[in-house]
């Protein structure tokens, strides 16, 4: 295999993966980052509307965009939001079974096959099956990633403002497709596993960053990892991970979200596709994921785990104000470590990702910082608003120490 397209909203990390691995990268993308740009042989922007929803598209236009690079692709892989669209049978698809994905994609379905399997969950409720509700509770979309439209709710009228919320917003939500879930406590992180038919490895345990006021003013928006993540039940996660992913018959590159809480991890969601933890993963343990993702799939060569050389951190800087990006701007944020990089011309949306900065360090509190420098420079610079200090676990089932 050659030549690869990657389709999705976001697929930076993913096409400079496979660039490095040595693969000829294409991309279809809603951002079309400069950063990106440079790490593909072509690429087509997807205008995908409000609210960055696939079901936007019509297939038959998805379609188009893929015959109008004029390539026989060897592969073509769906990245994050197209997890679960259906492609015509003469496309070379590379992902897991579409039942499967289906049934991993959809929480209300996965919190059964937990349930069957015998693994820690929070109790999950499709919100329009319920009459009566325990508050507080987490309300969320069905199938939907990123943690920006989750909730916590804590009476009847909370859950019919952020319901009216969504319907203003002309969020594709409606109650049918929305859950609730047991309101919990405690920190996040992930599995990252590389999987063949029969073996399951973990490559690294991340660190989540999860509506970080620092980076975001969203209560539970994720903005980044920090990789490695060291807690003690780090053993417990990987064979939980590990046995899970061989359970569904997951094939590459996977991850499984957890919530550390005082009973110990529970098991949040899977996603079978290439995780926002990439970057991290990459550079705090120098593997290459993207090659180990397409070794898994052909089966031929099993999966490496290296260890952690070093913490490593993703922070995703999402927007305060409308902004167009300016030249200025555009150099500014260049003057740090970062990916994701808008290019001169572009509208970057309040409450949307800006930019990602990157930062390595020795220990977890040196990279941290090094990412919070950066992240302060940029706001000051771009006068994009003073940063949300406090601590982030006041109004958040999650808890940092960040």
């Amino acid at each position: 295999m050659k030549n690869i397209l990657v389709i999705g909203f976001s697929t930076r990390n993913i096409v400079c993966s496979g660039k490095r691995a040595g693969y000829n990268m294409f991309a279809i993308d809603a951002f079309c980052d400069s950063d990106m740009l440079e790490c593909v042989e072509a690429a087509i922007k997807l205008d995908v509307g409000e609210g960055f929803d696939a079901r936007n598209i019509e297939p038959s236009r998805l379609s188009e965009m893929i015959e109008n690079f004029g390539i026989d692709f060897d592969a073509i892989i769906p990245a994050s939001g197209f997890e679960t669209m259906k492609f015509p049978e003469r496309f070379p698809i590379l992902q897991n079974e579409y039942n499967i994905m289906r049934e991993v994609s959809d929480k209300s379905r996965f919190a059964k096959i937990l349930a069957s399997l015998d693994m820690p969950h929070p109790q999950t409720y499709p919100l329009a099956e319920l009459e009566d509700i325990n508050y507080p509770a987490m309300v969320k979309p069905a199938c939907s990633g990123g943690g920006i439209l989750n909730r916590v709710v804590s009476s009847p009228e909370e859950l019919h403002i952020y319901l009216k919320c969504l319907s203003k917003l002309q969020v594709p939500f409606r109650k049918e497709n929305m859950i609730l879930q047991d309101y919990l406590l405690g920190t996040p992180a992930s599995v990252s596993v590389i999987s063949t038919e029969s073996e399951a490895r973990t490559i690294a345990i991340n660190e989540q960053l999860i509506g970080i006021p620092w980076l975001t003013k969203l209560p539970f928006a994720y903005c980044g990892n920090i990789t490695p993540f060291i807690t003690p039940y780090a053993n417990q996660m990987k064979n939980i991970a590990e046995e899970l992913i061989i359970e569904l018959g997951l094939i590459g590159s996977t991850g499984v979200d957890f919530l550390i809480t005082k009973d110990g991890p529970v098991i949040i969601e899977v996603n079978a596709r290439f995780q926002g933890s990439l970057d991290t993963v990459e550079m705090a343990t120098g593997s290459n994921i993207f090659g180990a993702h397409m070794q898994a799939f052909d089966g031929s060569i099993r999966p490496e785990v290296t260890g952690s050389k070093q913490y490593a951190v993703r922070a995703i800087l999402y927007g305060d104000r409308d902004k167009e990006i300016t030249d200025n701007i555009h150099n500014t944020i260049l003057e740090k470590q970062i990916a994701d990089v808008p290019n001169v011309g572009d509208m970057i949306h309040v409450d949307e990702p800006l930019t990602s900065v990157l930062s390595t360090g020795h220990s977890r509190g040196a990279a941290i910082n090094k990412a919070k420098r950066s992240v302060m420079f940029i706001r000051e610079c771009l006068d994009l608003g003073t940063s949300h200090e406090g601590n982030p676990t006041t109004n958040s089932t999650y808890v940092h120490n960040i």
